[in-house]
């Protein structure tokens, strides 16, 4: 039903994309001023709203060039907080947002900061550092990226999409020409001929298009960081999963494929998480009669959840997160990180 009245909302949405095209043309033309760097800067973004896949992009990134002084610069959607920040080891995802705050929790040897703008950001950090990724920054046109990866879920290229607010798209399709590299996301692990010509034939330059899919790991346990293998789950255990991301499905697909016993609590992207929520999850939970029962959140949402309060009313209970990681197959994989190491070592030459 939503669907069909976000439909009725087409006349805005044509409005929205005339808005928007301007805009692109102003800065195509140099009209509006745009900012190069001489640092390598690598752009993470998409053109639908959340749920693409750019926080396992930027991981996986981050794990590619390992050695060289990495610094992340975000937005820090949903903190409370303004202006420029560099993370540590005291700030939450209130202060510097969920995604941020899981880029500085696992990877302790690469800067994250978050400002609003990432032209004054980059200007903050460049003279420290080897490269900068810019998460979520396709739209921040203030600034000229040396490489843009722009990332499209699988299953909505085979859908008709439209532009906010009838649909999720930020601007038109057409705008993907601007990136070095296109990346499908969630695609099947095992794409036939098929299904990788008919995704691709959507973009103008095809050879541009790489495919990636999900791979979970294991269970880990939000208090003592205990692992637990995905495959303990048993067709008669009950998951309580409580999720606060653009896009669940996934998530959900790989856990009806353990048990058919799933009690999803859904909430927005980005949710904060409120002492009511949890103890409606938690009273759930102790009321069930299943003998074998877990909760299981994600790893974004988990940073989300380290508050006292919400830390306290999960406190002995079996809740454990559940990590993601970006994957390609070896061909794939090979174009992808020579891409991505020839520009940084070019770019790095030039500097």
């Amino acid at each position: 039903m939503i669907r069909y009245l976000r439909l009725l909302l087409l006349p805005v949405s044509l409005l929205y994309g005339v808005v928007v095209m301007v805009r692109n043309l102003l800065y195509d033309k140099g009209i509006l001023k745009t900012e190069k760097f001489d640092i390598p800067v690598i752009c993470v973004g998409n053109l639908a709203v959340g749920g693409s896949g750019k926080t396992p992009v930027t991981e996986y990134l981050v794990q590619l060039l390992r050695g060289k002084q990495i610094a992340i610069l975000s937005r820090g959607y949903g903190r409370r907080t303004r202006g420029f920040i560099l993370a540590g080891p005291a700030d939450t995802a209130e202060t510097i947002g969920d995604e941020p705050k899981q880029f500085s929790s696992k990877f302790p040897g690469v800067t994250v900061a978050v400002c609003e703008s990432r032209a004054e950001g980059i200007r903050r950090l460049k003279d420290n550092h080897d490269l900068i990724i810019l998460d979520d920054a396709f739209q921040h046109r203030s600034v000229t990226p040396g490489f843009s990866i722009l990332l499209f879920e699988y299953d909505k290229l085979r859908r008709p999409q439209f532009l906010l607010p009838a649909g999720n798209l930020r601007e038109p399709f057409k705008s993907h020409q601007r990136a070095q590299l296109c990346l499908v996301t969630k695609a099947p692990e095992q794409p036939t001929d098929q299904q990788i010509a008919s995704a691709a034939s959507a973009f103008s330059r095809p050879e541009q298009v790489l495919f990636s899919f999900l791979r979970y790991g294991d269970l880990v346990h939000l208090h003592t960081g205990e692992t637990k293998p995905l495959q303990d789950i048993q067709p008669a255990t009950e998951v309580f999963l409580l999720s606060g991301i653009a896009n669940p499905a996934p998530l959900c697909r790989k856990l009806a494929a353990y048990t058919t016993r799933l009690r999803h609590f859904e909430h927005p992207d980005h949710y904060t998480f409120k002492a009511v929520d949890i103890r409606r999850l938690t009273a759930a939970f102790i009321g069930s009669t299943a003998t074998d029962k877990l909760i299981i959140t994600t790893e974004k949402d988990m940073q989300r959840l380290q508050t006292g309060t919400l830390r306290e009313l999960l406190l002995n209970l079996p809740i454990y997160y559940l990590p993601v990681k970006i994957a390609m197959q070896p061909r794939a994989s090979a174009i992808f990180d020579q891409k991505i190491t020839d520009y940084v070592a070019g770019t790095t030459r030039n500097h």
